[in-house]
């Protein structure tokens, strides 16, 4: 059966990430070891922050990625480990900074660490992390995963600035909003994938279409997410519904219906999310807009699409327990709103 069938058969099953944590458990106990290491300091405020965030939970998706298609091409060592581990700390780095940025008060359910220490503090031990990244990076010593890894830091860096210059610009485009996500999140389920196969020394080949799911598969994650921020629930988001509506995020869902109002309907979308100027009942109107529009239903299609695109590029490589768990995680990530 093609991989793909998995996005669209057996509707009344509910599709699980389980497998692939049970094939990377030993993995990430081993993970988490070192990330509960690395972000340790003498300077007390770091360790403080860093495991205020660690420890809020997660699905830690990503270095699930690595440690999966490292071991699916058989590889035995543990590079991938700590590869996984900076991947980990990257990501963690992103969030610390996307809350700063984006002014943000909640993440996975508690305060955002700018909230308790200031947004100073949230950049700097960014910062730290990023660096114990980098160092986790050249101690594995694969000059081609830690061009990897580095080139995704510098492309989400771009990202957070594209996302800037579009903020609360509702004239932001399709294109726009793609290229921002692609960067943003993208790039760092791609590069995670494809350091697996790189460290496993595989041809260029699998390495590109294991990069390949991990593109695929973070422009579903963030599609979906941008689809719950309207019709999910806070124990789906780690936040408030409607929070990306309350800080003016132009996501798709807006994008789309924004392009497909009246000139009423986009004042109203300038008022609200250029203007700030949001009163009781804006935000019930936007998702009743969105909805009659078809923009969530359509974010959702275009998050099933990606989700497809990430089951067909796993299908050159190699046959076995991970792929099968791989494509298991495409199926939760998509279902998260199905």
């Amino acid at each position: 059966m093609p991989l793909a069938a998995s996005l669209t058969e057996n509707p009344s099953s509910s599709p699980s990430i389980q497998p692939l944590v049970d094939l990377v458990v030993g993995g990430m106990e081993q993970v988490n070891q070192i990330i509960l290491s690395k972000a340790g300091s003498n300077v007390e405020l770091i360790p403080e922050i860093a495991t205020h965030l660690i420890s809020s939970g997660g699905k830690r998706l990503r270095p699930m990625l690595t440690l999966a298609m490292a071991d699916m091409f058989g590889y035995r060592g543990e590079g991938h480990v700590t590869l996984a581990a900076s991947v980990e700390f990257m990501h963690t780095a992103t969030l610390l900074h996307d809350d700063v940025v984006d002014e943000s008060d909640m993440r996975r359910g508690k305060l955002a660490a700018r909230k308790l220490w200031g947004n100073q503090a949230s950049v700097l031990v960014g910062d730290y992390l990023l660096g114990q990244a980098f160092k986790m990076m050249v101690d594995v010593g694969s000059l081609e995963a830690l061009r990897i890894l580095s080139e995704a830091s510098a492309i989400i860096a771009e990202g957070e600035v594209l996302q800037l210059g579009a903020a609360q610009d509702i004239t932001t485009t399709e294109e726009d909003y793609l290229r921002v996500i692609e960067a943003k999140t993208a790039a760092l389920f791609a590069a995670a994938a494809e350091v697996g196969p790189v460290i496993a020394d595989q041809s260029a080949e699998m390495k590109a279409a294991a990069r390949d799911y991990g593109m695929q598969l973070g422009l579903a994650f963030q599609l979906v997410d941008d689809a719950l921020d309207y019709g999910g629930s806070a124990a789906d988001l780690g936040k408030d519904v409607g929070d990306d509506f309350r800080e003016g995020k132009i996501t798709l869902p807006i994008v789309l219906a924004v392009a497909r109002g009246t000139d009423e309907e986009r004042s109203f979308w300038k008022r609200c999310l250029e203007d700030g100027d949001i009163q009781d009942g804006d935000l019930d109107r936007a998702i009743d807009l969105l909805k009659s529009h078809g923009a969530i239903a359509e974010t959702v299609e275009r998050a099933k699409a990606y989700g497809a695109g990430a089951l067909a590029a796993l299908e050159g490589l190699p046959d076995g327990p991970h792929k099968g768990a791989l494509a298991d995680a495409v199926a939760f990530c998509v279902a998260r709103v199905s």
